[in-house]
């Protein structure tokens, strides 16, 4: 019997802190229209104190697994795609399966920047075809806000924090996860990095007086990078999934620079009707990025059963990567018992999301601090 690896449940999870290129225009020297006209950035999502990749990753699980016909017990693997993760170890992914309640679920992250998600779903998927696993959570968190030196006006305007995760179960329906490109070449290591706080450079008063704890980038070297590869990686999974570029359906980005995505768009010809884009409202969200589009694009009824759909990134390392998707989603049937389960999770990770707002409020009331202040 075939096996397919069908994604059957999506949730997303941004903070609730909204940072806007005006609130930036206070901090550095720059502008909404400077920053509007060279990235498409309108705004992003900023995680306040209590607000961790760990957190959001649980969240955005919790949503995940909401909408499905498994509970957490039923996961068997969990993988977590991040450049930010909780701590160097243990890995963010062990967290998330000890908060959900994931008690037979192994679980381990994954290092491959932006492109990182695709990597992810793909290693979910092949674990699935090959009858090793029945079900895998797969998430993509950041809180690149951490990592983020504010007074670099060329990388501050582009990062946000938020999650998103797809549920992916075995299914003898053919459709789900089809092919995936994943390609890197090390010899662009230094264009887009963090520098310390790994062996080569430990932390020292040197690492933090010379900022190396935050993302150093060249921003001109990785647009041309990015503009060829997206383009060509999306055209090498395509064919391997058998399909013409005119049967894409949908092409979801990562969400990095929406100059980036348009010059994607003019290589392949493509419409750009045809690229799903929420870049404005939540910034460069690393390994976030393309769930959390998808995550919208599913709630508002743009992708439908029966789509193509085309998951393409770039980031550091330099790696690269594209992975077709059909989606189809299997007939399920949800107990009520499983509902009711389901709900009280989700219900109980959004009480702890709201003591944590609440907490912050107070302590700001108390130290005369407001949460809604610029960093």
């Amino acid at each position: 019997m075939n096996r397919f690896a069908h994604v059957t449940g999506w949730g997303m999870a941004a903070p609730d802190r909204v940072l806007t290129n005006d609130d930036l225009a206070k901090m550095v020297d720059t502008n909404d229209e400077w920053i509007l006209s060279r990235t498409g950035i309108s705004e992003r999502r900023i995680a306040e104190p209590g607000e961790s990749t760990a957190t959001l990753a649980v969240d955005a699980a919790l949503r995940a697994l909401e909408s499905t016909d498994i509970n957490a017990k039923d996961i068997d693997l969990i993988i977590v795609a991040t450049s930010t993760p909780e701590y160097i170890f243990p890995s963010t992914a062990c967290i998330v399966q000890d908060k959900i309640g994931a008690s037979r679920a192994g679980a381990f992250d994954i290092s491959a920047a932006c492109t990182g998600f695709i990597y992810a779903v793909n290693m979910a998927a092949q674990a699935i075809r090959t009858g090793s696993i029945e079900n895998a959570l797969v998430i993509g968190a950041e809180t690149l806000s951490r990592f983020t030196n504010w007074e670099d006006r060329d990388t501050c305007v582009l990062f946000g924090d938020g999650a998103g995760a797809f549920v992916l179960q075995s299914s003898d329906q053919p459709g789900g996860v089809l092919t995936c490109v994943m390609r890197s070449d090390g010899s662009g290591e230094s264009l887009l990095s963090l520098p310390a706080g790994g062996s080569k450079l430990p932390a020292s008063h040197e690492t933090v007086d010379k900022k190396q704890h935050t993302i150093q980038m060249n921003g001109r070297e990785v647009f041309r990078f990015a503009t060829r590869v997206m383009a060509s990686a999306t055209r090498e999974a395509v064919s391997l999934a058998s399909w013409e570029l005119d049967d894409v359906t949908w092409v979801i980005p990562h969400q990095a620079n929406m100059r980036i995505i348009e010059a994607a768009a003019r290589g392949l010809r493509m419409p750009i009707e045809k690229f799903v884009i929420n870049l404005s409202r939540y910034g460069n969200t690393s390994t976030a990025s393309i769930p959390i589009a998808t995550c919208e694009a599913l709630e508002s009824g743009r992708i439908q059963d029966g789509d193509h759909l085309v998951l393409v990134g770039f980031g550091a390392g330099l790696t690269w990567g594209a992975l077709t998707l059909e989606w189809v989603l299997p007939e399920r049937k949800i107990s009520r018992a499983a509902r009711r389960r389901r709900a009280i999770l989700v219900f109980l990770a959004r009480v702890r999301s709201f003591v944590r707002r609440l907490r912050r409020k107070i302590e700001g009331l108390i130290w005369g601090t407001s949460s809604n202040d610029p960093i």
